[in-house]
């Protein structure tokens, strides 16, 4: 009952609010059109008492024309009356109804604005006419004493319009109450964006921002639009401006705050020292897409919306200061220091990564910031976007060069396939897989039109040829400087081995299927070299001739069997000792280089051992020279060649940080000579 009496009484309220505002209005207009009638007669009063010489003036003959000043005076007075109705108008609070408020103060600057004009030419007339009354002696005190008032009041009048403008005054203190509300309604309907539970970076699933955008009704559209034209209207835009900015800015940031951004603050002295700045690089392209597609996206539209009838200088001037403030440039901070580490082949990988999130919200960055207020953001994106062109195009075309730059260091001791020759058919394969190839022929596209130089297709896998290329007359130089030959075959095995096991990547595809087969040709042949050379001249020892394993031959003595066993264990022992450390890297190559050993050693070994127990009967003796078994002499040779085993599991990252790290060396030393 109680809520239905309020509800009553408010209803009430607001409808002798809006008959009150109506008649002040017509007031208003009422004043004003009779305002404007007695200037019009006033002014032909004017004319006409300029050339009147004093002998021909007589009082009866203006005394019309000063009843129409006086008359105008009082239509003054009565727009007075109408400010001092809308004073107690204005005394309220403007949430409470808004659009009356914001009507009334538009109607007190009309009415101070109709007395600032008029009272002006009132005063000025009433002037002119009392001093007619001093100079010419004309007597008529009560049309002297209405001057006299009527003119004392104007004056007062006067000072009270300007005193309504000025701090603290009427008007300005209305202007202040708009002001703080259009502070509260901003503060009140600004909620921050849950940026962290829009998407996640693994599933690349995004929410709509249509669920998240703040509620911008229709009705607080028109309450913002109302208080912003009153001040735009009084010169406060900017007051209004800073005041949006202050409480959008603010909710940017505390949206912002949802994400982990630490990775922004690193020093620029510390970026060198990231070991895990691909991730680092990851997470930013991740918020950069978030910043820009869902808080932006929303500050621009807002920011449209509050301002579109002020015009496109007031909105996009807020939004860029919002963009600055909210930390766009912090953003941009991080992509220039991985710009300016010292070159490696992982900067190319990390600058195209860079490069495609930059690509990627191209047409974003331009539907936010192509007005002319954006142009200190626009600047700095694109002084990014040459860094890591500029940046990328230099590692690129340094591929070649870099790889030959090793020639001269010294291939690895136990045979196995150099971490050069590994990191570079991995690199190049990387370049040219689906996640760089086209952000890498792109960049090259881009720098070769900033130099007037016209793209050729083809030009990308040119250069990966020649790194190739360049990787081959390394092998063939790092073979020569092995002391032992047979190193050098089984070297050159496991490197073409390596090469075909290209076959199905990128990388083999683009050098095509005549090299790959050439490969395959080729560690057939060094491993061919490699069996023949090292084990090859080890079972003429045993004396693999048929009369010799025959029992029933009688020029084998026992004595010579022994001494050729012996002798096979020493040959045996000392080529197994030498080459233990040796690897085959390929798993495939490993095992058919052991069954080639076994099936070529074990059957003999195995019948020159059986021959020798039937030719001696001294068991002893036997078990004495017998060091190995057929099974045993079969573990010996299996066991050759394995991979060297790395404590810890995380033996591809320590790898890879240790190729980094020779590589970033090299790199720095070539560029810097450059």
């Amino acid at each position: 009952m109680e809520n239905k009496e309020n509800l009553e009484a408010a209803r009430k309220c607001l409808t002798t609010s809006l008959e009150t505002s109506s008649a002040i209005a017509s007031a208003l207009d009422e004043s004003g059109s009779r305002l404007e009638l007695l200037n019009q007669r006033y002014l032909a009063l004017q004319a006409s008492l300029r050339p009147i010489s004093v002998q021909k003036c007589s009082f009866v003959n203006i005394e019309h024309g000063i009843d129409s000043v006086l008359c105008s005076a009082a239509a003054l007075l009565k727009v007075l009356d109408s400010v001092h109705q809308l004073e107690q108008s204005l005394l309220t609070d403007p949430s409470s109804d808004l659009h009356t408020y914001a009507s009334d103060t538009k109607k007190l600057e009309e009415a101070l604005k109709l007395l600032s004009d008029n009272c002006r030419l009132t005063v000025g007339w009433l002037k002119d006419i009392y001093e007619l009354f001093q100079d010419k002696a004309i007597t008529n005190e009560l049309c002297l004493f209405k001057v006299k008032k009527y003119l004392r009041i104007l004056q007062e009048l006067q000072v009270k319009e300007k005193g309504a403008r000025l701090d603290e005054g009427l008007l300005s203190t209305a202007f202040d109450k708009l002001e703080l509300e259009f502070h509260r309604l901003l503060t009140a309907n600004s909620v921050p964006l849950p940026l962290v539970s829009l998407a996640s970076p693994h599933t690349g699933q995004k929410t709509s921002i249509a669920k998240h955008i703040l509620p911008l009704t229709s009705s607080l559209a028109g309450k913002l639009h109302s208080i912003v034209e009153r001040l735009n209207a009084n010169g406060r835009l900017h007051k209004c401006q800073s005041i949006y900015v202050e409480v959008r800015g603010m909710n940017a940031r505390r949206s912002l705050k949802t994400l982990d951004l630490s990775y922004l603050d690193i020093p620029t002295t510390e970026i060198e020292a990231v070991q895990s700045i691909e991730s680092y690089i990851d997470q930013w392209g991740y918020h950069l897409e978030l910043f820009a597609k869902q808080l932006l996206e929303i500050e621009w539209r807002f920011s449209a919306i509050v301002f579109e009838k002020i015009g496109p200088e007031a909105c996009m001037g807020c939004f860029a200061k919002i963009a600055i403030e909210s930390g766009i440039f912090s953003f941009i901070r991080f992509g220039r220091m991985v710009t300016e580490r010292k070159n490696d082949p992982f900067k190319l990988l990390n600058l195209l990564s860079i490069f495609r999130v930059l690509n990627d919200l191209r047409l974003k960055f331009n539907q936010l910031f192509s007005a002319k207020a954006c142009k200190e953001i626009r600047t700095v994106i694109e002084d990014l976007i040459k860094k890591v062109v500029n940046g990328a195009n230099e590692i690129f075309w340094q591929l070649p060069a870099q790889v030959k730059l090793q020639r001269p260091t010294s291939p690895p001791p136990d045979g196995s396939v150099p971490r050069l020759v590994s990191f570079v058919t991995d690199y190049c394969n990387q370049l040219l897989g689906d996640a760089y190839r086209p952000h890498l022929t792109q960049v090259v596209r881009i720098h070769l039109s900033w130099r007037n130089e016209a793209y050729e297709e083809g030009i990308v896998l040119c250069q990966m040829y020649n790194a190739i290329k360049e990787v081959a007359v390394n092998l063939d130089a790092w073979s020569k400087t092995y002391e032992d030959i047979t190193l050098s075959y089984l070297f050159m095995m496991n490197n073409h081995c390596h090469f075909c096991n290209l076959r199905g990547t990128v990388l083999g595809n683009m050098m095509g299927d005549s090299w790959l087969r050439a490969h395959e040709q080729y560690r057939d042949y060094y491993a061919a070299l490699y069996l023949r050379n090292s084990w090859g001249k080890l079972l003429p020892i045993l004396g693999v001739q048929k009369d010799i394993l025959s029992p029933s031959s009688a020029s084998v003595k026992c004595q010579d069997l022994a001494k050729r066993l012996t002798a096979f264990n020493l040959a045996f022992e000392e080529r197994y000792k030498k080459q233990s450390d040796w690897v085959i890297s390929d798993k495939i190559l490993r095992e058919n280089v052991c069954k080639h050993l076994t099936k070529g050693i074990i059957p003999i070994y195995r019948a020159y051992v059986k021959n020798y127990c039937l030719t001696t009967e001294n068991d002893a003796k036997v078990d004495k020279l017998m060091k190995y078994s057929a099974e045993s002499l079969e573990n010996k040779i299996r066991s050759l060649f394995q991979t060297k085993q790395r404590k810890g599991s995380s033996i591809k990252q320590a790898d890879l940080i240790s190729k980094i790290k020779d590589l970033s060396h090299q790199f720095h030393l070539t560029l810097a000579a450059i």
